[in-house]
């Protein structure tokens, strides 16, 4: 079986405070350590995170983003998830968890509704 790889840009959103994580792989339980590190290292308002690239995730991925997403409402800051495919939002919604993300066409839709 091979290596699943996730790669992840990290970059600054176009609005001060706003942070854009743009994923390129499965977030799985192989490669989801780097992206609770990040996640946890954020300390931006707002985070987008692009899915638009990532084909699937598991159980343990679909852990990591309840736990990104609880750690920024702790902190009250923002989490936005963009161009999440139809596969990745049917396991969010078999798992019960989609109710707690927010969902974006694409990062500039994101960033306007972070912003109002």
């Amino acid at each position: 079986m091979p290596q699943e790889s996730l790669r992840i840009d990290d970059q600054p959103g176009s609005q001060p405070g706003h942070r854009i994580l743009r994923l390129d792989g499965a977030l799985v339980m192989t490669t989801m350590f780097e992206f609770q590190a990040m996640v946890r290292a954020d300390k931006s308002q707002a985070l987008i995170i692009d899915f638009t690239n990532v084909p699937y995730v598991d159980s343990a991925g679909i852990g990591a983003l309840v736990g990104a997403y609880v750690t920024r409402q702790h902190g009250g800051r923002s989490l936005a998830l963009v161009g999440v495919s139809d596969r990745v939002h049917n396991a969010l919604a078999v798992t019960r968890v989609e109710q707690f993300f927010r969902f974006f066409d694409s990062v500039s839709a994101a960033e306007e509704s972070s912003a109002a």
